[in-house]
């Protein structure tokens, strides 16, 4: 059996205020993966599935967009 993989893709405009996950390592459902700030709020992205993380695509400090990949990880 193959490993499914699975993109984190963001869905509104914000500063990466803290990268929590690195590329190598497990998370859990609800384990959180960044922290993003928009509009003066922080917002956690959450892992939805359980799995290895193999790439993180962000940075602390850096503006990502509508549809950006923050992280893939294989399920």
């Amino acid at each position: 059996m193959f490993a499914m993989a699975d993109d984190v893709i963001n869905e509104i405009v914000a500063t990466v205020l803290e990268v929590t996950a690195k590329a190598g390592q497990r998370v859990e459902v609800g384990d959180t993966l960044v922290l993003l700030e928009s509009m003066k709020m922080e917002i956690p992205v959450l892992a939805e599935d359980a799995g290895v993380l193999d790439e993180v695509r962000v940075n602390t400090g850096q503006v990502i967009q509508a549809g950006d990949v923050i992280a893939t990880y294989r399920r």
